[in-house]
């Protein structure tokens, strides 16, 4: 258990509780956080245009708010009063997956499966922490306390992993479909690189200074990396079609994937050095504020 914690938690506890008034203020603290983190990335989706995304970040924002709801009721009947915030000494370590957040905002590719891939990990570490707490207090109504915790963002989890888990066989299902009906329409990731660098080259002829320096090494290295990666991974031929971002989005995620599965030392060598390009790519590509065709 305890390396179980220190797996999923960064740092340890930043204090000790006191008192169970304590302990309900920062739950429901780290209640709240959650639902309006849930919130701003639901209505960062609707404004997106992303209706699957922005339904369920609205969902497990409204869970989150039951879950404050319940450390309201919890703490006025052990205590006869509410959560006090002016009683949270200390921040709680992150259990919110602020990096996934930042992704989410960011990503073109991101399914319902990967939102609820990452409130799965925000659970769990909620879960880590109230364990932590359970096990190095010396005080047994709080031990008591946060064990009660502990078990609730238990079953949380085993909620949303089922969540998760009907969310990738629809997904899974849906890519199936369109796979046998467009099974010749594939292109690898050379193919891919090729394409991005056409995309980059356009995107050079609309940029200034730094940064059309920046994108021209980009499209020269995109050149070089189509001849590493000719073979490796394959993509929907659509993909071709879309802007620079969102093709080396696909390729970074190919090329992650890729890595974490071969066994293989010469590929696996090759596929983080691709990745490790690609990362950085990427990150570049999303610092750019938008650029209209125009230029303008």
């Amino acid at each position: 258990m305890l390396l179980m914690r220190t797996l999923l938690l960064k740092n340890e506890p930043a204090g000790t509780l006191h008192s169970l008034e304590e302990l309900f203020a920062l739950a429901s603290a780290m209640e709240k956080e959650a639902a309006d983190r849930y919130s701003g990335l639901a209505e960062d989706m609707q404004a997106q245009n992303r209706a699957d995304l922005a339904a369920v970040f609205a969902q497990l924002a409204a869970a989150e708010r039951e879950h404050v709801d319940s450390v309201t009721r919890w703490s006025q009947s052990r205590r006869g009063k509410a959560p006090d915030p002016a009683l949270v000494r200390w921040d709680a370590p992150e259990t919110f997956d602020v990096e996934a957040m930042t992704e989410i905002k960011a990503s073109r590719l991101i399914t319902p499966y990967r939102a609820l891939a990452m409130a799965v990990r925000n659970e769990e570490r909620a879960f880590a922490f109230w364990s932590y707490i359970a096990a190095f207090t010396a005080d047994l109504e709080i031990r008591k306390a946060a064990e009660a915790m502990a078990r609730e963002e238990l079953v949380h989890v085993a909620t949303l992993r089922k969540e998760r888990r009907s969310a990738y066989r629809r997904e899974h299902k849906e890519r199936t479909s369109e796979g046998a009906a467009d099974a010749i329409a594939q292109v690898d990731a050379g193919a891919l690189e090729s394409r991005l660098a056409v995309r980059l080259a356009d995107l050079e002829a609309r940029l200034q200074g730094h940064s059309r320096s920046r994108v021209h090494e980009l499209c020269e290295e995109a050149q070089l990396m189509s001849t590493r990666a000719a073979g490796l991974g394959s993509f929907p031929a659509a993909l071709q079609e879309t802007d620079a971002q969102t093709i080396a989005e696909a390729l970074t995620d190919a090329y992650l994937d890729g890595a974490e599965r071969s066994d293989d030392p010469t590929r696996l060598e090759l596929l983080q050095m691709l990745a490790q390009r690609a990362i950085a790519r990427l990150a570049w590509l999303r610092s750019l504020e938008p650029v209209s065709p125009s230029g303008k």
